[in-house]
């Protein structure tokens, strides 16, 4: 073998090596996040979470629903959050964020049609204040006027959720397990068109890889996050993190919040629901990559180079893998750089079949998130050419991340 060929026979053995360390990092250090279904916490001597809150009092959740241009999917919400199983008391405050259709109507149909209009509170929103995100000033004006009602939990969800029948009772009694003061539910988001399987699941996968649930409910780690969708927090420990307010500006804002609530000393818990799902479809990649996009560049605070680092660090954990198995193929002295990217893609596969799972979905699937990683670098650079241009995390005609709002 020439020197040449020696050289390029060890860089690949140490990429083989580093990819590699990467995935036994991923899938036995960190926290067990592929995982996707948490243990639930038991309660009382081994009683079942549903028994358990079977047996305690019922207690008042204030629904607190943000919408904007909501009719097509606000309908499901309302009717599923109306038809809650258990005995707790279920107010809705639907803050109508300055919608242009008829969200507001047919809010108030859904609850007429299933006989529990008192049950609905529909808040015309007054116009969106300096400094705020609009999703953020909603929810500020609801919180504030559900507080009048005394409740012992504010569920904070969006319009085009459908909740599973026990989805309440289950994060209650979850809640109270802990006790946490903050419980949250990754929905089920809408998976039907091939852009959505190839990349739905994908970030699910990535979510739960930066935010493991059990580094989240681990009070000695600093690791904080929710998912916006599904939010159930105690009134005091929102007061004590600072309320909305302190989040105002937020584009991240649910795992701001539950940075907020951790870091007050608030304890967290973080899982995926099966029943508990999302009506609104991503039908194209252009859709599913505005989504992406819309806060994809303030996870790396601005930051330019963590956005590089970010680009090399995807590139070395979803790329290098498939390469080095396909130089491998093509022959040379490349096996053993080969071995290693196997192993690493086999970790790879592994980790991502339970997602797959969740979304029924064949294991075949897992061969493609080398594909869907690009699409998530690719859809993270477009994000911070959005951030630079100032039109970062737009949403609805509104500008969520301005330049400008980061040096006031």
């Amino acid at each position: 073998m020439t020197l040449w060929g020696r050289t390029i026979a060890q860089m690949l053995f140490a990429a083989g090596v580093f990819t590699l360390l990467i995935w036994t990092y991923l899938v036995f250090a960190r926290g067990g996040f592929w995982r996707i279904h948490p243990a639930i916490p038991t309660v009382q001597q081994g009683a079942t979470l549903h028994e358990s809150s079977a047996t305690e009092s019922p207690l008042r959740i204030a629904v607190i629903i943000p919408a904007r241009n909501e009719a097509d999917v606000v309908d499901l919400a309302i009717r599923s959050l109306l038809r809650q199983s258990g005995q707790n008391a279920i107010h809705i405050f639907l803050v109508d964020d300055g919608s242009t259709d008829s969200t507001a109507q047919v809010a108030r149909a859904a609850a007429t049609a299933i006989g529990q209009s008192e049950d609905l509170t529909v808040v015309t929103g007054t116009p969106l204040p300096s400094g705020w995100s609009g999703k953020l000033w909603a929810l500020e004006q609801g919180v504030e006027l559900a507080r009048q009602t005394n409740p012992d939990f504010f569920l904070f969800t969006d319009a085009d959720i459908e909740h599973g029948p026990d989805s309440l009772s289950s994060l209650v009694a979850i809640a109270r397990s802990g006790p946490y003061d903050l419980a949250s539910f990754m929905v089920k988001l809408h998976c039907r068109s091939l852009a959505e399987k190839l990349l739905i699941p994908a970030f699910v996968y990535f979510f739960f890889k930066l935010y493991p649930p059990a580094w989240i409910a681990n009070p000695r780690r600093g690791t904080a996050g929710a998912a916006g969708g599904c939010i159930l927090i105690r009134p005091a420990a929102l007061e004590k993190s600072g309320g909305i307010a302190a989040i105002r500006q937020e584009v991240i804002d649910d795992c701001s919040l539950a940075a907020r609530v951790k870091h007050a000393g608030g304890r967290l818990w973080l899982g995926a629901s099966a029943t508990t799902r999302s009506i609104r479809p991503y039908g194209s990649f252009s859709e599913i990559g505005r989504m992406i996009s819309r806060s994809a560049f303030s996870q790396l605070r601005h930051s330019t180079l963590l956005l590089l680092l970010s680009m090399v660090g995807m590139a070395a954990t979803y790329l290098l893998p498939p390469a080095l198995v396909l130089g491998g193929a093509l022959g040379g002295h490349r096996a053993t750089s080969a071995a290693l990217g196997a192993a690493a893609w086999l970790l790879m596969i592994v980790s991502y079949v339970p997602v797959l799972r969740l979304y029924c979905l064949s294991p075949l699937w897992a061969l493609a998130l080398p594909v869907a990683a690009v699409f998530y670098v690719g859809a993270t650079f477009h994000s911070a050419m959005q951030y630079w241009s100032g039109r970062g995390g737009q949403w609805k005609g509104r500008i969520q991340d301005p330049v400008q709002s980061r040096h006031s």
